[in-house]
């Protein structure tokens, strides 16, 4: 999806040199998963089963700003 690869883009362009080895790791999980649920995750229809995913979703999510 487009979506999503303008939202994870824009997040790796402004985080990726701050990323912790785990955070690096949790980022590439949540590529591993269907577009449908990390498009709903992003965009807070639903919520990861594990906290630390969630918190990652939810950086991912704060630092997005979407275009106008």
């Amino acid at each position: 999806m487009r979506e999503l690869d303008t939202v994870l883009q824009s997040f790796l362009d402004s985080s990726s040199a701050e990323l912790t080895d785990a955070e690096i790791g949790c980022f590439e999980a949540i590529l591993d998963l269907p577009d449908p649920t990390l498009y709903a995750y992003l965009m807070g229809r639903s919520v990861p089963p594990d906290h630390a995913t969630a918190a990652f979703i939810d950086r991912i999510r704060a630092g997005h700003r979407p275009s106008a």
